[in-house]
């Protein structure tokens, strides 16, 4: 069920993406007086068509990774007389420009709207306290102690986990970040976290785990609550409701324990011990690994059957009034676009890894797990991939919506279009490029995939 599940939430992600981008672009053509002839979303052999009483073909088709707008336009097809005022090639610099831009603006604007969603709906959120802080970590060295609970992350609130990673990013350009957190014993206090040299996107493994944070969690017995399929446990036979006692020489007495004795043996043959219905069991598992170099990990592939009493005080609710959450949708939005911007020029320059790319498989695993958890999970994974797809159609890529937008800025500059050869040779290296991109997202793809052995 797991890959129809992904499957159906890639379709459901991809499917609102794309309709809201290509249904920016369609609203502002018919505002400036364009005449569009096909909206599609997708690509291919059509499913579903109709022509509506505006004369504009409806298309939904079978390769759903993409979309179009098709507009009347001198340069694809004669024109008749009567219909050249509407055409695309016709209108001023800045209609075009509109129409170009109104996609990924239109991107952004379902990314406000889904976090105000987040924020109006709320959720129980697991708190921001820490766990035991990995020694000499960027974090250790910051003074940063377990039961921390962490406030502010270079002045940004912090309220739940998933906001520290993303807030450890958006800071992470500054030498020294100022990182406030409230103490059991001592209450509110500001230390100075230095991030100089931690190269925390550069090989695209946690970026939490290079600083040397992790979440606090209770002591959890190391019984299985569910094995991964495929995975090193799947192959030797552990099941459901075993209890590890011990990996290789390590004693398991909890499931941290457990973590810390797989996460050393990348790639071993170990000897696994567990208790299953009362009688000892041994197996042999040669463990998955996952990442690569020094930052490759061990992987068992089973997880944990988790206490919800235990955690019980660790939640809290986090939500806003509709007037209060529109400021903090605008602002997670923003910083959402200016944080993709610095990486992917990050990765141009080489000061980050291109392993932090992800392709259609990646989107689709997270797609899944985020229409299985629940609404705001998916909302929050839907306004972080409209950003992204706001930003990449933005850059100045010929065949994207930036490439369009600079020849448009040449027009403008030279008083004339770049002529058809020069647009055709730009055409072909955008087209390069782009297949380029996508190649290496999916290779990174299949390295997640089959790199991490479950």
């Amino acid at each position: 069920m797991s890959w129809l599940i992904n499957v159906l939430g890639f379709l459901l992600v991809i499917g609102v993406l794309v309709t809201v981008h290509e249904f920016g672009h369609f609203w502002v053509a018919r505002r400036v007086g364009v005449k569009v002839l096909r909206f599609s979303v997708g690509f291919g052999r059509p499913l579903l068509q109709r022509r509506g009483a505006d004369g504009t073909e409806y298309v939904l088709a079978a390769i759903p990774l993409g979309g179009y707008v098709k507009m009347l336009d001198e340069r694809e097809a004669p024109v008749e007389s009567d219909q050249q005022s509407q055409a695309f090639n016709r209108k001023p610099l800045w209609a075009r420009n509109a129409v170009i831009a109104a996609g990924p603006v239109f991107n952004f604007a379902l990314a406000v709207i889904a976090y105000w969603l987040v924020f109006v709906i709320g959720a129980l959120e697991l708190r921001p306290v820490l766990g035991p802080v990995i020694p000499q970590s960027p974090a250790a060295e910051a003074g940063l102690q377990e039961g921390d609970e962490l406030k502010r992350i270079g002045g940004v609130r912090v309220e739940a986990w998933d906001q520290v990673a993303m807030a450890m990013l958006d800071a992470s350009d500054r030498d020294d970040i100022p990182v406030t957190v409230q103490r059991p014993s001592t209450g509110s206090t500001t230390l100075r976290l230095d991030l100089d040299g931690a190269n925390v996107l550069q090989d695209g493994t946690d970026v939490l785990e290079q600083i040397g944070l992790q979440p606090w969690r209770p002591v959890i017995e190391p019984r299985i609550a569910r094995v991964v399929e495929g995975s090193a446990a799947a192959d030797a036979g552990l099941a459901e409701g075993d209890v590890i006692r011990q990996i290789g020489p390590t004693r398991t007495k909890a499931w941290g324990d457990l973590v810390d004795a797989v996460r050393d043996r990348p790639g071993e043959r170990v000897t696994v011990i567990a208790r299953r219905d009362g009688s000892r069991i041994t197996r042999e598992v040669v463990l998955g690994s996952r990442g690569e170099g020094e930052q490759r990990r061990g992987v068992l592939g089973v997880v944990p059957r988790l206490d919800e009493e235990a955690y019980a005080g660790m939640r809290h609710e986090v939500r806003e009034g509709p007037l209060a959450a529109v400021p903090r949708a605008l602002d997670a939005t923003w910083r959402g676009m200016t944080l993709t911007v610095r990486v992917l020029v990050k990765m141009v320059v080489g000061e980050a890894s291109v392993k932090n790319l992800s392709g259609p498989i990646s989107i689709a695993q997270y797609s899944g797990d985020s229409v299985s958890l629940g609404p705001v999970p998916f909302l929050k994974f839907l306004a972080i991939v409209s950003i992204s797809l706001g930003i990449l159609n933005l850059m100045p890529v010929p065949i994207l919506d930036g490439g369009h937008l600079l020849y448009n800025a040449i027009e403008w500059v030279k008083g004339r279009p770049l002529s058809e050869a020069a647009q055709g040779v730009g055409q072909q290296i955008g087209m390069a490029l782009l297949f380029m991109l996508m190649a290496l997202a999916f290779y990174n793809d299949l390295n997640r995939l089959f790199g991490a052995g479950g």
